[in-house]
C-alpha cells in the first residue's frame, strides 16, 4: 500500500533530521509543503552535544552549561585554555530532540512516521519502509552506507567512549573548566583520554574515550574511570546518576559523493562528522543553512557542501592515527601547546586561510604526517 505523497522526505530525526526540518519550518520558502520526518524510533536520546562558538548562539535557551576556560593535560603539559572569545557549551540531546519536535510539529506541514526505511528507489522516487513506501520530490537521508568499514582507500578510526554523570561526597571539580582530552590514565598502545564537564563542585560528567583503529568492551571504560577517581581524584566517594555511551565514526570516506537532484545524505551519513574531531553540531548548523540556499538559488540541495581543502587535511591526519595510535597524546600534546585555542577552533571550524593552515600543520611536524601525505595525496 502506497503513503502519501510529500514534497520532502527527511529519514532519520536525529540531530541533523530535526534541525533540517526545524529550519524548513521556519522559512516562509517552503511554506504549506508537506514534509514527513521518518524514524524508527523517536525517544529521547540520553547523550550530550558540545560544541565551541562566539558569544551568543541560537542554542543558549538549550544550552544546559557553558565554559570559558578549559584544561589540556598529558605527561608533558598542562596548559590552561583561556576561550574568549568563545565559550564551549554543553546541550542535552533529549532537550534539543523535546523543544525541536514540539516546534515542528506546531507548524502544522509536518508528519513524524514511525518506521524503518531500507531502500529508497531513485528511479520511483519511493523510500521503502518496513511498513510501507513513502513517495517525494526529493529525500534527505541520514542511513550511514556501512560500505566505508570495508573501504581499502579510504581511513577510518573511531571515537568511542562511555560517560558516568557523577555525583560527589567532596568537592571535586572546578565548575568554571572543562577538561577537554587529561591523558594521565592510559590504556596500552592507543590514543585514550578522560573528558569532564563540571557542573558545579560535586557534580560532573567524565567520559572515558578513545580515538582508535578498534573498538573495546563496556568493563574496559568502566575500569578507566574507576582509575581515574581512584587515582587523579583520590576518591570512591562518588554516585553514578546516569551514563551515556557512543561510538562516532571518524573517517574520509567520501559519503557526499552519494547525493543526486533526488537525493541528499545528512548527519553522519552524509559525512558531516569532522573526521579529525568526531565533532558534528556546528557542522550541521552551516551544512543546512547551505541546503536551504541551494534549494532557493535552484541548486541540488546537497552541492558544495563538503570543504574538500580542509577533507584532505583530516584524511592525512586520520592516517597518523590509524597508522601510529600510541602516538595519540604526543600529537595533540604539540596541538595544543604550539596554537592558541582561539586558532585550534578557527582551523577546526575551517574558516583559517592556507597560511594559517600551514601554521596549524608545522606544529605537528613529524616524519609520521610526511608519510601519511604521501600515502592519502598519491
Amino acid at each position: 500500500m502506497l503513503g502519501p505523497r510529500y514534497f520532502y522526505v527527511i529519514i532519520g530525526g536525529g540531530l541533523a533530521g530535526l534541525q533540517l526540518a526545524r529550519q524548513l519550518s521556519r522559512d516562509v520558502f517552503f511554506k504549506g509543503k508537506k514534509i514527513a520526518i521518518i524514524d524508527s524510533d523517536f525517544a529521547m536520546p540520553v547523550k550530550t552535544w558540545c560544541f565551541w562558538e562566539e558569544g551568543k548562539g541560537k542554542w543558549d535557551e538549550l544550552v544546559t552549561k557553558s565554559w570559558k576556560e578549559g584544561q589540556f593535560i598529558s605527561s608533558e603539559a598542562n596548559i590552561n585554555l583561556k576561550l574568549s572569545p568563545y565559550s564551549y557549551k554543553m546541550i542535552k540531546a533529549a532537550d534539543y530532540h523535546q523543544k525541536l519536535q514540539d516546534e515542528i510539529e506546531k507548524s502544522g506541514d509536518f508528519e513524524f512516521i514511525t518506521d524503518e526505511i531500507h531502500k529508497i528507489d531513485p528511479v520511483t522516487m519511493k523510500a521503502m519502509g518496513r511498513k510501507k513506501s513513502y513517495s517525494a520530490t526529493h529525500f534527505f537521508d541520514s542511513r550511514v552506507d556501512p560500505s566505508y568499514l570495508e573501504s581499502k582507500k579510504h581511513t577510518t578510526i573511531f571515537q568511542h567512549f562511555k560517560g558516568w554523570e557523577v555525583e560527589t561526597e567532596e568537592p571535586m571539580f572546578t565548575p568554571d573548566s572543562f577538561t577537554m582530552m587529561d591523558y594521565r590514565i592510559k590504556y596500552p598502545d592507543a590514543t585514550a583520554f578522560t573528558y569532564i564537564l563540571p557542573f558545579t563542585e560535586k557534580k560532573a560528567l567524565v567520559e572515558y574515550t578513545f580515538f582508535s583503529p578498534f573498538l573495546t568492551e563496556d568493563k574496559v571504560y568502566d575500569e578507566m574511570l574507576r582509575q581515574y577517581f581512584e587515582k587523579i581524584l583520590k576518591t570512591k566517594d562518588y554516585k553514578i546518576k546516569s551514563t551515556e555511551t557512543g561510538v562516532i565514526p571518524m573517517t574520509d570516506f567520501p559519503f557526499d559523493k552519494a547525493n543526486t537532484k533526488q537525493i541528499t545524505k545528512i548527519g553522519t551519513g552524509g559525512g558531516w562528522v569532522k573526521p579529525s574531531t568526531g565533532y558534528s553540531f556546528k557542522n550541521t548548523e552551516k551544512r543546512i543553512a547551505k541546503i536551504i540556499e541551494n534549494i532557493k538559488n535552484g541548486k541540488k540541495p546537497g552541492e558544495n557542501l563538503i570543504n574538500n581543502k580542509f577533507r584532505r587535511y583530516d584524511a592525512i591526519f586520520l592516517d597518523v592515527l590509524a597508522q601510529n595510535n600510541q602516538k595519540g597524546e604526543d600529537i595533540f600534546t604539540k596541538f595544543y601547546t604550539k596554537n592558541s585555542p582561539q586558532d585550534i577552533f578557527r582551523y577546526l571550524d575551517e574558516e583559517t586561510s592556507v597560511s594559517e593552515d600551514l601554521k596549524i600543520m608545522l606544529s605537528l611536524y613529524s616524519l609520521d604526517f610526511i608519510v601519511s601525505f604521501f600515502r592519502k595525496a598519491f
